[in-house]
């Protein structure tokens, strides 16, 4: 009962000595000024501001920092943990922070807009202090978003490549080895889809389908094929999240996007409008940023190399298709008379899904909504070391003509 008093007391001791300090000598409440907002303990929060610049710069100057401390010390434990967390959800938690915080951030603006015109109308003299109480609130915020994209995925733009662990030697490549490798990933894919087709997984118009509607079921077999190739390249090894399905997937389509690493919730999260070929490669490559591998080129790279490692035919497909369109892209630019002769090696059956491909895709082209989105991807791309933005992606063909060699030198 004693302990009690003694907290009353001291409540009463506590909320008397606030009052007093906003009072002057005539016993008139003081007004609270602008500056005593620095008194407010969330004001170290900013501190993550500093922090996480200097932690970017630090990456940027030195690699090793940003392999070792981060990419596969940090960054990787917190990343295997929190994913995992987040995968217990079934839903992409995404998803929901995209919907509902830039509603919650507008009616906490307009909350903000409302108080001030309050104090103005009523000629109150602590407007500083509201719109001080304001700009820290949203400074804070800005601080923790930053670190933690810094932490999740700022720093890894600046880790090793992927090369470096691959044992694969980038160098310049000739026409004719472009065309060779053009010809060998075109016989594969011809090869599996055949195989695919005896199994009978299409559609009435002959278009490759899932066997399973199941998507966490196919998130597993991404999951496994990382697995497996782990055993080859063990910079891989981890236990992560899988891919979740995007519910507004449509909306993604609009935006030309096929997936999504979100940095913040440690999700991968995957288009599932898109045609059904895609979506595995897609799977692999946002697993492959999640990894820590943030560069566009490696993590299509990391895809192809995943999904050939499957025990799953579509996933094997799906990452040879994937490496076909970019190696195919190249030649053609290079040369259309050698692009022709490739594309004949292609069966009807690849040929009906590049068709469904192209008229999904073709209705999302150059609208409003896909032009902003490039607009940004582009601009991210470079803010973060890609100084060729979207172009980047093109880079995968070296990875391809690097691989190609290697396994040709093996069979020599």
């Amino acid at each position: 009962m004693e302990r009690v008093k003694a907290y009353e007391k001291g409540k009463r001791f506590n909320l008397l000595r606030k009052f007093s300090k906003e009072k002057d000598d005539k016993g008139m409440v003081m007004p609270v000024k602008w500056n005593s907002i620095l008194q407010k303990k969330r004001i170290w929060i900013l501190i993550l501001t500093p922090i996480a610049l200097i932690i970017m710069l630090l990456a940027q100057v030195n690699p090793w920092i940003a392999e070792y401390i981060f990419a596969r010390g940090i960054y990787k434990q917190l990343a295997q943990a929190f994913s995992m967390m987040a995968g217990i959800v079934p839903f992409s938690i995404m998803e929901v922070q995209v919907i509902l915080l830039p509603i919650l951030a507008i009616i906490l603006f307009l909350r903000f807009l409302w108080k001030i015109v309050k104090k103005i109308y009523k000629k109150q003299n602590d407007l500083g202090y509201t719109i001080a109480n304001g700009l820290l609130n949203g400074a804070c915020i800005f601080s923790v978003v930053l670190f933690l994209f810094v932490i999740f995925a700022g720093v890894n733009y600046h880790r090793y490549s992927f090369a470096d662990y691959s044992g694969l030697e980038v160098k310049e490549s000739t026409l004719q080895e472009l065309y060779n490798l053009n010809v060998a990933i075109a016989n594969k894919a011809s090869d599996i889809r055949d195989k695919l087709h005896l199994e009978g997984a299409e559609d009435e118009n002959g278009v490759i389908q899932f066997s399973s509607s199941n998507w966490n079921e196919i998130g597993q077999e991404a999951a496994k094929a990382f697995d497996k190739a782990a055993e080859k390249y063990p910079v891989l090894k981890g236990n992560y999240g899988t891919p979740k399905p995007v519910f507004f997937s449509r909306f993604m389509s609009r935006m030309e996007i096929t997936g999504i690493y979100w940095p913040f919730t440690l999700e991968a999260n995957i288009n599932v409008d898109t045609t059904t070929h895609s979506i595995p490669a897609t799977m692999g490559h946002e697993l492959a940023h999640l990894r820590g591998f943030m560069r566009e080129d490696e993590a299509n790279f990391i895809a192809y190399l995943v999904c050939k490692e499957s025990e799953n035919l579509l996933f094997q497909y799906s990452g040879t298709m994937l490496a076909l369109s970019y190696v195919s892209n190249q030649l053609y630019k290079e040369d259309s008379e050698l692009y022709d002769k490739v594309a004949a090696l292609y069966s009807p059956f690849m040929i009906a899904d590049l068709r469904e491909e192209y008229y999904y895709w073709n209705q999302f082209e150059d609208t409003v909504i896909s032009t902003i989105s490039n607009t940004m991807n582009d601009t991210y791309l470079k803010a973060n070391n890609q100084e060729d933005g979207v172009k980047s992606y093109g880079r995968m063909v070296d990875l391809l003509l690097a691989e190609y060699r290697t396994n040709q030198d093996i069979v020599n």
